[in-house]
């Protein structure tokens, strides 16, 4: 029989888009609850122990109620929430991270990376691994998405003229829900300094980590930080790392007096399970900017 995946939460903004990519395939089958008993909990825990696989494109506490319906061991569920990313019992569902590939093959309670954390780990776990970031050094997070990250409300103060803003800093309490996940995957001591932004477009993101090499264990130089990124992703079909020359080519793209401005776009994975990761540094060794560029509703999440 073709396998069955009920998409909870379909008519959502991440649900919409999951529901869009699989509309293609031919080897499952989408099955979706009638609009009109979206809030009926037997008909939703009748189609959430029958499907073969369960997506929760849900707010964190909806997701923690969904699951506890569940009781047919052999549903294998990806929550695209928060609420199990650091929890017992649950596979962090990042492939390209060493050995989670067979470990989400294996299990049926996988955790979706938060958007953020996708860019964050994949730029710094290579690099605590190899022994060029130690795990108790103070990172920081710079990090602008689209508006379309915030959910249905954001989206429309975004679209319908609300917002004024072209550019929106935001978690100033210090206390992101992201953050958790950031530490636990990356290997890190203490929690990273974490000032993510929304501007003023609706998909896609940047996200960056700047480094002071000379703070760093043997001050390893831009070029060891990008060997060690591109060597940890060989093999990888969305994990890419610009080469040595594509870098150079960025850093002189726009000479003007504010310097130079590299033709680096959030938009530019949009669409795709791609994410393209950089390293930029000073002519003198002593400091390094990481990027990721990746679709916040593609890759991740």
């Amino acid at each position: 029989m073709t396998p069955t995946v009920f998409i909870d939460g379909e008519a959502g903004t991440t649900g919409l888009q999951i529901r869009e990519r699989l509309a293609g395939r031919r080897d499952l089958e989408v099955v979706s609850i009638d609009p009109e008993k979206r809030k009926d909990v037997a008909a939703r825990r009748a189609l959430l122990n029958s499907a073969d696989a369960v997506i929760l494109c849900l707010p964190d506490d909806a997701a923690v109620e969904a699951v506890v319906l569940i009781d047919n061991p052999a549903v294998k569920v990806i929550d695209a929430s928060t609420a199990h990313r650091v929890a017992a019992g649950w596979t962090y569902g990042f492939p390209e991270l060493p050995g989670h590939r067979a470990a989400i093959a294996a299990s049926t309670r996988v955790a979706n990376p938060g958007c953020y954390p996708t860019g964050f780990i994949a730029l710094v776990v290579p690099l605590v691994a190899a022994g060029l970031i130690a795990p108790d050094f103070p990172l920081t997070v710079n990090a602008v998405s689209g508006y379309s990250g915030g959910g249905k409300s954001l989206i429309a103060e975004f679209e319908t003229g609300g917002a004024t803003d072209a550019f929106r800093p935001y978690g100033l309490t210090l206390k992101h829900k992201h953050v958790p996940e950031m530490q636990r995957y990356a290997g890190l001591a203490h929690p990273p300094l974490f000032a993510p932004a929304v501007g003023r477009f609706a998909q896609g993101m940047i996200v960056e980590v700047p480094l002071p090499l000379w703070a760093l264990p043997g001050r390893p130089s831009p070029e060891a930080l990008r060997d060690a990124l591109t060597a940890a992703y060989v093999g990888e079909p969305f994990v890419t790392v610009a080469d040595a020359a594509e870098t150079a080519r960025l850093q002189v793209a726009r000479a003007g007096a504010a310097g130079h401005v590299a033709e680096i776009d959030p938009e530019a994975l949009n669409g795709t399970n791609h994410l393209r990761l950089y390293v930029f540094g000073d002519t003198t060794g002593e400091q390094a900017r990481l990027l990721a560029v990746l679709d916040n509703l593609g890759k991740g999440a």
